[in-house]
């Protein structure tokens, strides 16, 4: 049988189930044959995975698209993720009038993305929770976020002035008549920051330790515990969102029951592999906080034992000025989308010995089944031909300059990881090989928008 690509003898990696080395025979842009590593297959591309790990690309389902050079984002934020293994994104999408300006944005992305691209909606507002069934129906959106912290004085601040738990419970329960809804939560208890907040400016602290002293991990807890109580009595599922508190992870373990809605959690990379110690200064900055050690440690052990179903990058493309003068000034956030497999696969798989199908469902089957995306997230027959190559062996070096993002920096800079994405194929197309984006990319895009109602 000819293929349009062959990955010859790999070790496939089918999330959440195993590992078994093979090849995989691609047409159409879907996956069309799982072969025995003693079957022969010809195609117009053979790429020799002879040591490599076969991965389903990664979905980052955390990112925010559009805050670094607004549409710009769509050409070199995909065009980094593009380099990194990743083959999908979920990003974030606020609007004071969702209806209007939902379909531009999307036409951005269309004509710029390298990658597949959805939304989540942000409610910052009432009539975004009124308007939330009949927007899903339209645009194929079945996520929503709310900003905890954007409550009280923090939300003034922004412009935002409906955010509270009125507005929480509405998102709630507008989540529960959508099919597949769920709502997802920053939760960060922002009034009572100042309390804690005041004492450390005074004091003249300019560290990032000072940045989680000032918001602890509790202050998440608190809100956990409210968001998931809340998603019970409306009856719907929620997403606890870039958790960053073993806390947090610990009381999640304990109000989860088999007969209440879904308690979701979803981490992030810098959760796993920096910390409020790191050597990064402002460029640490970020909500919610960087936190010990032993939060990162707690959180790994969630991803070993399946608490924890997502990761993501929460990446924004913001420049190195932003981050400054001090801690206090910086703008929050970071870019991280391109090390989402380094960070899985040293920090993960070679430190802390997670088996690696664990380690892919994170980042494929359990975000396409959160997220309602249609042939995603598996390494099957008639799905979508989305793969990571990656030589478990190889070195990663990061370097901001080696990608095409608007941010000038990294927060991982100079860090080396065991492990090194080869090759990225989007849909049977290698669209990165060996640290370069494929010839084909540099005119056009090719991404498709995630399309999400049932």
């Amino acid at each position: 049988m000819s293929f349009d690509l062959v990955l010859k003898n790999g070790e496939i990696v089918f999330p959440g189930e195993g590992v078994r080395r093979g090849s995989v025979g691609v047409k159409g842009g879907r996956i069309a044959a799982i072969l025995a590593p003693d079957e022969a297959a010809g195609g117009a591309r053979v790429i020799d995975c002879t040591d490599r790990w076969v991965l389903p690309g990664a979905i980052d389902p955390h990112t925010h698209v559009g805050f670094g050079a607004k549409e710009a984002d769509w050409t070199t934020e995909s065009r980094t993720a593009a380099l990194g293994g990743v083959t999908g994104l979920m990003t974030f999408w606020r609007s004071e009038d969702l209806d209007a300006a939902t379909g531009p944005w999307r036409e951005e992305g269309l004509s710029r993305s390298v990658i597949d691209f959805g939304f989540h909606f942000g409610v910052t507002a009432r009539r975004h929770v009124e308007e939330f069934p009949a927007l899903a129906a339209k645009f194929g959106v079945t996520s929503l976020k709310v900003y905890l912290m954007y409550k009280g004085e923090t939300g003034r601040a922004k412009g935002f002035t409906e955010v509270d738990d009125a507005l929480l419970f509405a998102a709630l329960q507008a989540g529960a008549k959508v099919k597949g809804g769920v709502v997802g939560v920053h939760c960060e208890n922002t009034e009572v920051i100042p309390v804690f907040r005041e004492p450390v400016k005074a004091a003249g602290r300019m560290d990032l330790g000072a940045w989680d002293d000032q918001s602890p991990g509790f202050l998440e807890t608190e809100n956990v515990f409210r968001v998931a109580f809340f998603g019970e009595k409306a009856g719907c599922p929620v997403n606890i969102v870039h958790m960053s508190a073993v806390e947090s992870l610990d009381l999640v373990r304990r109000m989860r029951h088999p007969n209440r809605p879904p308690i979701n959690v979803e981490t992030c990379v810098h959760y796993l592999s920096l910390t409020r110690d790191s050597d990064i200064g402002d460029l640490g900055k970020v909500n919610p906080p960087l936190r010990s050690q032993a939060d990162v440690d707690g959180l790994w052990e969630g991803v070993r034992d399946g608490s924890i179903q997502t990761i993501g990058s929460d990446h924004v493309a913001r420049k190195r000025a932003t981050k400054g003068p001090d801690i206090w000034r910086a703008s929050a956030g970071f870019p991280g989308i391109a090390q989402i497999w380094p960070v899985l696969v040293g920090e993960g798989y070679h430190k802390r010995g997670i088996a690696i199908e664990t380690l892919a469902a994170t980042t494929s089957r359990n975000v396409a089944a959160l997220y309602n995306l249609a042939d995603k997230g598996r390494i099957a027959p008639g799905y979508d031909a989305d793969f990571a190559i990656v030589d478990p062996d190889g070195t990663t070096t990061v370097g901001h300059t080696d990608f095409p993002s608007h941010s000038d920096y990294s927060p991982y800079e100079g860090m080396s990881f065991r492990g090194a994405v080869t090759h990225t194929v989007l849909r049977g197309n290698v669209i990165a090989e060996n640290g370069a984006l494929a010839p084909a990319l540099e005119g056009g895009a090719g991404g498709q928008y995630l399309f999400r109602a049932n």
